[in-house]
């Protein structure tokens, strides 16, 4: 048995909520103190399970699509965007629509209408069927095509080289879509770039963060959602950075505890739609199973806050001159 004093415990800062999930939730529970239960949402707020049953238990309702949604009843469109198509459909329905997009993911869609009314083929480095991407490509669909690994590349075609961008999904691993990139610019030497680069902030600094304690790692846990893109890529980059071992759980309760045999250190960090009470659960199974307490190594510190969508501020100002 390996004693204590030889154990080590490191959790990765920054982690967990980034800006544009904290504004989404509170966005949610905002309209609920509002506009009162019930308010529903179009596909999961966030990629978080914990979030959704506790926004559930205030009465919010998730729904997959619009036409789950009561006429004239107050819908929140979700972190990951919706398409065109979708605000077009909410507003024949009458319904009354607080759009939670990530500003990070609402730039994309500007960058993708952008090329597209310059007449650019737009290759979208993402992942087929995820929201995001389903949001994105409704902008400017008859101009973009969906490019989803390295090795997808060589079967890409477009019109006219000379005119080609790139955009992509904002929570990929940042090493695999730079590999994407090159390998584009390799086919297609005229690629133009994005304005700045899409994958967010949150997203980098999350992966940046894992490289720096997987590194030597025995073992390291990802607090996240099965559905959490940027969490599953969180366990990737651990791996890929060295740690023996890497897995994503929910919670606690799905630790293995096989995975702490022979273990000396261990990393924690989370994705960016996990609450960090999650993460304060994993750092106490672990010392209730002879861990120490944890140290936090710091990658960098994040300010970034984004303001409530403007629809919803508009009525909490009005709320709050009736009171």
């Amino acid at each position: 048995m390996i004693e204590a004093s030889a154990k080590r415990v490191v959790v990765a800062a920054p982690r967990g909520y980034c800006a544009g999930v904290d504004r989404a939730v509170v966005t949610v529970e905002k309209a609920l103190d509002v506009y009162g239960p019930p308010v529903y949402v179009r596909k999961q707020i966030v990629h978080n399970r914990h979030v959704v049953e506790t926004l559930e238990s205030r009465g919010a309702i998730f729904v997959e699509e619009l036409d789950e949604v009561p006429t004239g009843a107050t819908v929140v469109f979700s972190a990951h965007g919706v398409s065109p198509a979708v605000h077009a459909e909410a507003e024949v329905r009458g319904l009354k629509t607080i759009d939670a997009t990530c500003p990070l993911v609402t730039k994309v869609h500007n960058e993708a209408r952008r090329f597209a009314a310059q007449d650019i083929q737009i290759l979208l480095i993402g992942h087929s069927g995820h929201e995001e991407v389903e949001g994105t490509a409704g902008e400017a669909p008859e101009h973009i095509t969906l490019v989803e690994h390295p090795d997808d590349v060589p079967g890409v075609e477009v019109a006219d080289p000379t005119k080609v961008a790139w955009l992509s999904q904002t929570t990929l691993s940042v090493d695999e879509t730079w590999a994407t990139v090159s390998r584009l610019r390799e086919k297609f030497p005229a690629l133009m770039d994005p304005p700045s680069d899409d994958i967010c902030y949150a997203t980098q600094n999350r992966q940046s963060a894992v490289k720096q304690i997987a590194v030597g790692a025995d073992l390291v846990i990802v607090v996240g959602s099965s559905n959490s893109s940027n969490s599953v890529r969180l366990v990737e980059v651990a791996l890929e950075a060295g740690a023996r071992a890497s897995h994503r759980v929910d919670n606690a309760s799905e630790i293995d505890l096989a995975w702490l045999e022979g273990v000396t250190t261990v990393g924690v960090t989370s994705g960016a739609s996990v609450p960090d009470e999650l993460v304060q659960g994993v750092l106490a199974l672990l010392a209730d199973h002879g861990f120490p307490p944890a140290v936090e190594e710091v990658l960098t510190e994040e300010n970034l806050v984004f303001a409530l969508p403007p629809e919803l501020r508009k009525d909490l100002r009005r709320q709050t001159v009736g009171d």
